[in-house]
């Protein structure tokens, strides 16, 4: 993750916040799976987050009877915390760590489209892609098309793929895809070539820090700049 994201920039923005002169509050529910203790190592030890804004970090075989979800319907301890409005940013963890919820003040929520439309919008920000270059996008058919809109303007590979992690492995395996994202809450990079909750949550904090908006003014921003998109899941 050093090499990855700027920590010391990380860490500043939540000491000093925004203005740089006050707390800029996260809340990260691990929701009693297997993240908890990297959760605690990350945004406590190395980035001075304090403990009780890390929630449910004890792993637990039964995940403390509840379903570790990060959603809309199974995170509502994270969303009502949020609403409370003592936090800044606020992110879910499933049960392996491999999706993630992203809110922002008051309970902004940021959809999974959003949000991987967010971190490619503002990709050069991140140290691993100012050394790496930028390969690629791409998203899973149901995956609303935000993120389409910004490899046009970034000029570079674009790929729609079929539901299945498998096939961005494919288009990382051949040198054509850095970023990607699906409509279930899964965001990762070719980093490590799969889902990564944690990294989508420092990649936001990465993009915070250096431009110095809320989570609800990056959305806006990419509102603005390439209309809204969304995708509707029926059951």
């Amino acid at each position: 993750m050093y090499s990855i994201f700027d920590f010391s920039s990380i860490r500043n923005l939540i000491a000093k916040g925004l203005d740089g002169e006050s707390q800029f509050r996260i809340l990260i529910d691990a929701m009693h799976g297997a993240t908890g203790p990297y959760v605690q190592r990350i945004f406590h030890q190395e980035l001075g987050a304090p403990l009780e804004d890390l929630i449910r970090c004890n792993p637990l075989p039964d995940f403390g009877g509840t379903h570790p979800d990060p959603n809309q319907t199974y995170a509502t301890m994270l969303i009502e915390k949020m609403k409370e409005g003592v936090h800044h940013f606020g992110a879910a963890f499933d049960g392996d760590g491999d999706r993630n919820m992203i809110l922002g003040g008051d309970g902004f929520f940021v959809t999974p489209s959003d949000s991987l439309a967010v971190i490619a919008n503002n990709m050069k920000l991140i140290p691993y892609f100012q050394l790496t270059g930028i390969r690629g996008l791409a998203r899973s058919m149901p995956t609303a098309g935000a993120v389409d809109r910004v490899a046009a303007k970034l000029r570079v590979n674009f790929a729609e793929v079929p539901t299945g992690w498998k096939f961005f492995g494919n288009l990382m395996d051949a040198g054509r895809l850095s970023l990607c994202g699906e409509e279930s809450f899964g965001t990762g990079s070719d980093h490590i070539r799969e889902k990564d909750g944690i990294w989508a949550a420092l990649a936001w904090l990465s993009v915070i820090a250096e431009t110095k908006k809320s989570v609800a003014n990056l959305v806006e921003d990419l509102w603005k700049e390439y209309g809204r998109h969304f995708f509707c899941r029926y059951v």
